[in-house]
């Protein structure tokens, strides 16, 4: 569990952004926040994970590790093909709102949004701990909303 957040943070903070071309520049206070968060969060489920978690024998056959991996990945796929999608809507130096078709956009109008909160309530279920279901709350929350915003 530790590697597969590991993978997801090294996915989110070095290849993610060499993938992005022109974008919306970040206000210095929401990187702050953010970079605050992913520190704290970060320490907190390794910690959790290393030094208080503690599994029954056979943990990784159980059912809720497995199913909780599968949403991991499939959270993850859909994040990962949906940031493929936004990162092409537009062409170079082409402007304008338009608005994102195929893979899970055509059931939801946030699937980046959805494979992330899929992805760590996959998280949450396979780890079942206080700290990755509160992880998996706050992303709900904080997702749900901007996904709510970009719907409107």
């Amino acid at each position: 569990n530790t590697i597969d957040f590991l993978f997801f943070v090294c996915y989110r903070a070095l290849i993610f952004p060499l993938l992005i071309r022109e974008g919306k520049p970040t206000p210095f206070f929401t990187f702050v926040l953010a970079l605050l968060f992913c520190v704290f969060n970060g320490y907190l489920q390794g910690r959790s994970l290393t030094t208080y978690a503690t599994y029954p024998p056979g943990w990784l056959g159980d059912s809720r590790f497995i199913t909780g991996i599968l949403g991991w990945l499939i959270g993850m796929a859909i994040n990962i093909h949906s940031d493929h999608i936004l990162r092409n809507l537009r062409k170079p130096g082409e402007t304008g709102y338009k608005i994102p078709r195929g893979g899970m956009f055509e059931y939801v109008s946030g699937a980046n949004f959805f494979g992330e909160i899929l992805e760590w309530f996959g998280f949450a279920l396979a780890c079942c701990t206080i700290e990755s279901l509160a992880f998996a709350l706050c992303t709900l929350f904080i997702l749900g909303s901007r996904a709510r915003q970009h719907h409107k």
